[in-house]
């Protein structure tokens, strides 16, 4: 409550600083962990509901992916300017309870349809990511905004890598059990925030509450007051519907064309967790402050490209390895694009910016899914004209093309704006 109080009369202390950047950095961490721990048992639990086969099934994995997206796309928006309006700190423990809760019902669904309905009380509650962009945007000055949301990204990678393999291991005692300790890592994630979180945003840099600004069609209205930061939007767009190959067909990829069980599907997922995290812990900090945003963004996209096609195209499981290792470069593109158009937005509007992108990336989510489970249902069928289950991640690496083209060209819209670092 001292930390508060300072915020109430002035800015965040060095220390609440310090405070804010470790919990969310654990909040994020114990989040993803609690996302990624059902990856591995997904398909057995749909296959279990409905009696289809492992294609079929992967089309029903898509639907339940869209429909969070689609709660998130509606909601976000709200999210991100009720942040501004009453601070961080009560949305970010709002949403961390509303994950505990969901996972808790999920853990027990007779249906599928129950399934559903707890993917759409999570896409509600899921603004917990772009609520945390906005507090380091909050403690970061300009010039390492870009890092610390590198460093953001390493406790996603952290959570990633820890959560299928824990999923992994958990799903030998049945498909139930890693909904479960996904609601009670959420819980104690709530219990942790609560005792250790300091709000980030001071009164006097909170704005009020427009119903205007918060919705959808509102906050593309805000990106849309900037050109470049627009242009840039699109791009996390269609990057953000690439990515979305990893949840949506991972798991019934590597089951399909490796035979892999859920524990090296956990496995897998963990190493990508690993790359990914270093790869934002460290790659991040060192490549930004030397080569700046822009070409640290163009050498994350165009290697993610090239990694996407690998996946699709390797023909031994040992292979998919090899690919993770060999993606280290990747995932700075996306903290060095978001740094970007964070310094472009006045301090009041961080949440709604944030918000803004988390709508931006839930219309990929949207897309992304049903996209890449509809050609593996396609071409991952032994029966299919052309038997190719590679064929979503050759898809991503298209997308991820044109991606990179987008942000060329919004690239160079900026070659004279100072304030992007080249």
């Amino acid at each position: 409550m001292r930390q508060i109080a300072r915020l109430e009369n002035g800015e965040i202390t060095a220390k609440g600083s310090r405070n804010a950047l470790i919990f969310v950095f654990i909040m994020v961490l114990i989040d993803m962990a609690g996302f990624a721990i059902i990856m591995p048992v997904l398909p057995q639990l749909i296959v279990e509901l409905t009696g289809e086969n492992l294609a079929n099934a992967a089309l029903w994995g898509g639907a339940l992916m869209t429909s969070f997206a689609v709660m998130l796309f509606l909601f976000s928006p709200l999210v991100g300017n009720l942040s501004d309006r009453f601070g961080r700190r009560p949305i970010l423990l709002l949403s961390l309870a509303g994950f505990g809760i969901n996972y808790g019902l999920m853990a027990f669904a007779p249906t599928l349809a129950w399934l559903f309905a707890g993917r759409l009380v999570s896409g509600i509650f899921g603004a917990t990511f772009s609520t945390a962009n906005a507090l380091i945007a909050d403690i970061s000055p300009p010039e390492k905004r870009a890092a610390n949301f590198g460093l953001l990204g390493a406790a996603f990678g952290v959570g990633f890598i820890a959560g299928p393999v824990l999923g992994g291991l958990l799903g030998e005692y049945g498909t139930r059990a890693p909904f479960v300790a996904a609601s009670v890592l959420a819980m104690l994630n709530l219990c942790f925030g609560y005792f250790t979180l300091p709000e980030t945003l001071a009164i006097k840099k909170r704005r009020k509450f427009e119903w205007k600004r918060a919705n959808p069609l509102g906050a593309f209205r805000h990106l849309a007051e900037r050109p470049i930061v627009l242009r840039l939007a699109v791009v996390m767009f269609i990057f953000g519907i690439a990515h979305q190959v990893y949840p949506a067909v991972w798991a019934f990829y590597t089951i399909e064309k490796f035979g892999w069980s859920a524990f090296d599907i956990g496995l897998s997922l963990g190493a990508v967790g690993v790359v990914f995290g270093l790869s934002q812990a460290v790659v991040t900090r060192w490549a930004i402050p030397r080569y700046g945003e822009i070409k640290s963004a163009t050498i994350g996209l165009a290697a993610l490209s090239v990694a996407y096609l690998a996946y699709g195209l390797i023909t031994a499981g040992w292979q998919m390895y090899v690919v993770i290792l060999a993606s280290f470069v990747t995932a700075v593109a996306g903290p060095a694009i978001n740094g970007i158009m964070s310094n472009r937005t006045s301090e009041d509007e961080q949440g709604e910016l944030q918000g803004a992108l988390a709508s931006v990336a839930a219309v990929g989510a949207i897309l992304g899914p049903a996209l890449f489970t509809g050609l593996f249902g396609m071409f991952g069928k032994k029966d299919a004209a052309i038997y190719f289950p590679g064929a979503p991640f050759v898809g991503a690496a298209l997308v991820t093309v044109v991606a990179l083209l987008v942000f060329l060209s919004a690239a160079k819209m900026a070659k004279d704006d100072h304030k992007i670092a080249e």
